[in-house]
């Protein structure tokens, strides 16, 4: 039972890594190296959505960890398409942000392990301070990949800061929205009658998806570079 639990987890994982990482993709189509204005912060929203239905679905730390890392993967394969080297502002500055935006998700979610997170109260708080803490954080990127965090036009100010509040509020909504699609994705996982079919078609989804979405993501620049 348990090692079907954890393919399931795992299955499901593929899925929500895949589906963020074509969507961050999509999202910073024209990113050459910095994010423009405020797509950064609606970015960290997004991710946190996908870490958080994560974590949700699995009531773990390394299903969630696991999403973060295979978004990680789409940037990397987004960064063969561009031809651009991994150390490059559109691709070691965003897989830093992933990093950032899964430790403070599951950091806050660690301290306040007591914690139900039944109120869309609580979760919009968890959602809002995950935020805080990793657009906090992210100027740290220049020396984590030799590259500085992208300022707001005519001021020394990083754009993650100068649109914190964006990022904060956002997340504030993405995350209660995030915790009720993996309580959906869990519930369906567990039914009786849906367990053995959810299982089977994972089996078989989640490799699909996650080679669907590298398909659209290679299109997507055949169109878009």
């Amino acid at each position: 039972m348990e090692k079907s639990i954890l393919r399931s987890n795992l299955a499901i994982a593929l899925v929500l890594g895949s589906v963020w990482g074509l969507s961050e993709v999509m999202l910073g189509a024209g990113i050459k190296a910095c994010a423009h204005t405020v797509s950064g912060s609606l970015m960290t929203g997004v991710a946190l959505f996908f870490i958080a239905a994560a974590w949700v679905v699995s009531k773990s730390y390394h299903i969630p960890i696991l999403v973060v890392l295979i978004a990680c993967l789409f940037k990397l394969f987004d960064a063969v398409l561009l031809s651009l080297p991994v150390l490059h502002g559109a691709i070691g500055n965003p897989i830093f942000a992933f990093l950032l935006e899964g430790f403070a998700i599951l950091l806050l979610i660690a301290i306040f392990k007591k914690q139900k997170w039944q109120k869309r109260s609580s979760r919009a708080w968890l959602g809002a301070g995950s935020a805080l803490i990793a657009v906090g954080m992210f100027p740290l990127v220049k020396y984590a990949t030799g590259i500085p965090a992208c300022v707001y036009a005519g001021t020394a100010v990083p754009l993650s800061i100068f649109f914190a509040p964006l990022a904060i509020l956002f997340s504030a909504f993405t995350v209660p929205v995030g915790f009720a699609a993996g309580e959906r994705i869990r519930k369906i996982s567990e039914m009786g009658t849906m367990r053995s079919v959810f299982r089977l078609t994972g089996n078989f989804a989640s490799p699909l998806t996650l080679v669907l979405c590298l398909v659209l993501v290679f299109l997507f620049r055949l169109i878009v570079a």
